[in-house]
């Protein structure tokens, strides 16, 4: 494996809590001033044109970019073009997946209730039409549901213990034809069944609702959910290869630049993930007229916001020569937002890898502070991670107020914080990558699987 020629001094280290995790964060020693830039590092920085990325941005956030629906694909078409335009060979991946709809009407109503209750609908939350008497089902655990008869009832279930799902199917078993959940905290429910099974009519609700329903128990319940649906659909990794300019010279390293081109629905998704992916088609721009000893990779992955999928096809179509010979991928989630919080890396494990390394020399290099790094999932690196490929995710933490948001648009975007983290990963790319770097290649093991924290994977 390919070493960075500063090499950090990890010293110390301190934990703290930020996204609901547990992180840690690789201190230096010694934090040293802003260095001249290296003459090496002035290659990457002097061709990259953050009004491009800026463009970018603007052209894919016009409309969300929802997996497996026509404007994903048309811009994974925008995005083949722009690669080709570069010089680029370009290799369109398709991959098929169940795509859950969510439904259009989400009712609920209680006999007595004063006010309106405003339910959420689960991913996976199935249509029907139910009403029964309101009853009380504790935490909805086979324990708790022992000696209860719901048969024909709507049940009353809080949070915690167990699964949304495994809360559905017991209290489905006990005979209830609908389950209302409410949160053990403040805020919505924002969860997920996991997948598609034979549940009964379900909705969440605020735990404020869901104290003030369970004073109106023997009550009339009813759930009236609609337009939900389960099909299999399309979407598509965008793949641009550059071979390394001498082949009599090269090594037989892969480095993987990634990004997801998908948003969620509603949400034009400027800085999730346009930023990431007009990043990503600006970095293979620069590094198209580089001279590199490595084969590298420019990838944008479909279907991220619906569980990795893109990411997970790419890695799990690899052959073992190619995982083997993958030695980095860097994944860009969120770089542009000027309402999030600083940069920092994420590895699936927590623990430091060679792109943590890459990173962190080139920032200590460029800003004077190597950028720190912390145990996250939620992104793209994660089953390049789990093959025991090196890989981190860049983003900035904690994130916009607009996450998720009809409000991410072109307008909360810094063109500061684009430039930053192009010149920060495109010079530790490039470190690695250019001809008179070359060292020894550091065995891999594949890792257990990480829970991958993405859009709406809360399911208890």
């Amino acid at each position: 494996m390919k070493k960075p020629f500063i090499s950090l001094a990890l010293a110390s280290s301190l934990t703290f809590s930020a996204v609901g995790t547990h992180a840690v964060f690789a201190q230096p020693a010694e934090v040293s001033q802003k260095q001249t830039v290296h003459p090496q590092d002035r290659k990457v920085i002097n061709n990259i044109n953050v009004n491009n990325i800026y463009n970018t941005i603007e052209y894919l956030s016009k409309t969300p970019r929802v997996a497996g629906t026509e404007s994903e694909y048309n811009a994974v078409q925008y995005i083949k073009k722009q690669f080709e335009s570069y010089g680029y060979e370009t290799e369109i991946q398709p991959f098929t997946f169940e795509a859950y709809t969510p439904p259009n009407t989400v009712k609920l109503t209680v006999d007595g209730y004063e006010g309106e209750l405003n339910p959420t609908s689960f991913t996976y939350t199935v249509n029907g039409n139910v009403w029964g008497e309101l009853v009380d089902a504790g935490l909805g655990t086979q324990d708790a549901l022992q000696n209860k008869n719901l048969t024909g009832k709507i049940a009353l279930i809080q949070r915690g213990q167990i699964t949304f799902a495994e809360k559905i199917l017991n209290a489905k078993a006990k005979g209830a034809i609908g389950v209302i959940i409410y949160n053990n905290s403040e805020g919505v429910i924002n969860g997920t069944l996991g997948e598609n099974n034979e549940y009964v009519p379900a909705v969440a609700v605020t735990n404020a609702e869901g104290e003030a329903l369970a004073a109106k128990l023997g009550s009339t319940a009813t759930i009236t959910i609609d337009g939900a649906s389960v099909d299999n659909k399309t979407s598509h990794n965008v793949i641009a290869t550059k071979q390394p300019t001498n082949k009599k010279k090269a090594n037989s390293n892969i480095i993987v630049l990634g990004s997801h081109h998908d948003s969620v629905a509603a949400a034009p998704g400027a800085n999730d993930d346009a930023s990431g992916t007009a990043m990503t088609l600006e970095l293979a721009r620069v590094f198209k007229e580089l001279p590199t000893d490595t084969e590298i990779r420019f990838i944008t992955f479909g279907a991220e916001e619906v569980g990795l999928l893109g990411s997970e096809h790419y890695v799990n179509n690899l052959s073992e020569d190619e995982i083997d010979r993958t030695i980095a991928n860097f994944n860009l989630d969120m770089v542009g937002s000027k309402d999030a919080g600083d940069l920092v890396l994420m590895t699936h494990d927590g623990q430091p890898n060679l792109v943590t390394e890459l990173a962190q020399a080139s920032s200590t290099r460029l800003n004077g502070t190597p950028t720190p790094y912390e145990e996250g999932g939620r992104s793209d690196h994660v089953p390049f991670g789990e093959a025991g490929i090196p890989a981190a995710l860049f983003i900035h933490d904690p994130a916009e107020p607009w996450y998720h948001t009809p409000e991410d648009t072109i307008d909360k975007i810094s063109k500061e914080k684009l430039q930053d983290v192009a010149e920060i990963v495109g010079t530790a790319m490039y470190e690695s990558a250019r001809f008179d770097n070359q060292g020894p290649k550091e065995k891999k093991q594949k890792q257990p699987k990480a829970p991958h924290l993405y859009y709406e994977e809360e399911i208890e």
